[in-house]
């Protein structure tokens, strides 16, 4: 199998690239920097650079990928702000989240997504049971659960334009990575193997859906 991976520089999409290459598959995955691309290689894995914030690079996305059959591809690429309501976010603050959880994503779909066309394949973006409306109990980082509740609405209604393809948005729960702290109830490895156990199950049924690592599907956003 033929995995891209999206921002793969550390945290839940490093993990994905170990966990897929210990499985023999191959991998295509992007970082950012250096270091990042080091850290993709040394688990036997192809890297590419690629800043998802940054018009040149991901609008050349398509080209790197030019003649590659893809199975699975993960949008893992993320940021997030702390901030609540009781305070207007900075413009940069705002721009910074929205541009990488959101803005990439919508870049990515079009270069990406007929790769999976052309396989059938599944094409999975990591968002965060934050951005769900229902569920929302505190203003507490308020533009990161807008991004994700945005970067859910941009999954669902992109699925129309790519019938032979799964598109799904996924949340991985509360992982202790850099994003989510030490505190958090989840390791990574465990995070990244549910969603891989989630991915490996989704039938034409599960299109535009939002899923968990648990393997709950998720009715109402």
């Amino acid at each position: 199998m033929n995995v891209l991976v999206l921002g793969a520089s550390r945290g839940i999409g490093l993990e994905f690239v170990r966990q897929y290459r210990a499985a023999g598959d191959r991998v295509i995955a992007t970082a950012r920097d250096a270091d990042g691309l080091r850290r993709i290689e040394a688990l036997g894995a192809k890297s590419l650079k690629l800043d998802v914030t940054d018009t040149a690079s991901i609008s050349g996305l398509g080209w790197q990928l030019d003649d590659e059959k893809i199975d699975v591809a993960l949008y893992v690429a993320g940021t997030i702000s702390r901030g609540g309501a009781t305070q207007p976010p900075a413009r940069d603050e705002f721009d910074g989240v929205m541009r990488t959880n959101v803005w990439g994503a919508m870049q990515a779909i079009p270069q990406v997504a007929p790769l999976l066309e052309a396989t059938q394949g599944k094409f999975v973006f990591i968002s965060s049971g934050m951005g769900r409306i229902a569920d929302v109990a505190s203003s507490y980082s308020w533009v990161y659960r807008a991004s994700k509740a945005a970067l859910n609405m941009a999954v669902a209604s992109a699925q129309a334009d790519y019938p032979k393809a799964i598109l799904v948005a996924m949340n991985p729960g509360w992982v202790q990575t850099d994003m989510g702290g030490q505190g958090a109830p989840l390791q990574v490895q465990d995070s990244v193997a549910g969603m891989r156990r989630v991915i490996a199950g989704l039938t034409p049924a599960d299109k535009g859906s939002f899923q968990s690592h648990d393997g709950k599907r998720f009715d109402s956003w």
